[in-house]
């Protein structure tokens, strides 16, 4: 039984441990974007795949001291045209492209590098508010790429698809297969379906952080993570895989976090403004 007579002093040092107790569980909670660089972790579980089995898929990269960095991932949709996430390409560098690439670290033969002419972000995107949606972007690339065995377009969804429940999914990117693990530097793939609306935005899931013009994926063992952003989820629609998602954001608490799947933003739900940029 809790006595009647605790001391003000013992009571309120009980208030403050509780108080930052749940500001400790709600900042674990909060959504971040996963651009950061190969130091952390990226593609948590998966595999490595087979040479440019997914050939839409890109290394966004960026110029420092004389070197090229990787940095974010992104699906080639023309052949002068790269989709990535807006929060990836917010600060203006000197990006490159890289298509056909399997071994960030190794020339291969097979890839093509491309300088970037043009940065198109969405103008609904809201860089102080990571779950405000509209996180896509567009690159022009200087030159067209040459499309081949190593390197395809993507195909894109119709406009306004909303996949259901379970619909097979894979996310690609480069990085770690777990939390702590050592860095890929060859290309992976990881299984996420897709997770339907109604239930991701259950208060103990993402809540009110997931807007429907996003889509979630995974099980919570797999998942993306940091520097996937910008990157494909590669959904089997009709017996073809087409760029649902553009990798966009994880849990802070962990990349995965129970009831916490990868956020992405959702193509479908934005065809028209492809197309008008695109022209």
């Amino acid at each position: 039984m809790i006595s009647e007579h605790r001391k003000p002093r013992q009571t309120a040092k009980m208030l403050r441990i509780l108080l930052l107790s749940v500001l400790a569980a709600l900042a674990l909670s909060e959504p971040r974007y996963l651009e950061d660089l190969a130091r952390e972790e990226r593609v948590i579980g998966g595999e490595v795949v087979k040479p440019n089995s997914w050939p839409w898929q890109i290394s966004l990269q960026y110029l420092e001291g004389g070197s090229f960095y990787f940095y974010c991932g992104g699906s080639l949709i023309r052949p002068g045209w790269v989709m990535t996430a807006a929060h990836c390409v917010e600060t203006s560098r000197n990006w490159r492209v890289v298509l056909g690439d399997h071994d960030i670290t190794t020339h291969e033969g097979r890839e093509q590098y491309m300088n970037v002419s043009r940065v198109y972000i969405h103008p609904n995107w809201d860089s102080n508010s990571l779950s405000s949606g509209y996180d896509i972007a567009l690159l022009r690339l200087s030159t067209d790429a040459t499309l081949n065995s190593y390197v395809k377009l993507a195909t894109l969804p119709p406009s306004g698809q909303v996949l259901p429940h379970n619909n097979p999914c894979y996310i690609t990117g480069w990085g770690r297969t777990s939390n702590g693990g050592p860095i890929s530097v060859e290309l992976k793939q990881a299984l996420l379906p897709v997770v339907d609306y109604s239930t991701c935005s259950r208060s103990d899931w993402w809540g009110s952080t997931v807007k429907e013009n996003m889509v979630c994926a995974g099980n919570g063992t797999l998942a993306g993570c940091h520097g996937d952003s910008g990157g494909p989820l590669n959904c089997l629609v009709s017996c073809q895989y087409v760029v649902y998602g553009v990798t966009s954001f994880g849990s802070a608490a962990g990349c995965s976090t129970y009831k916490k799947p990868t956020v992405f933003t959702r193509v479908s739900a934005y065809i028209g403004w492809i197309n008008e940029i695109i022209g």
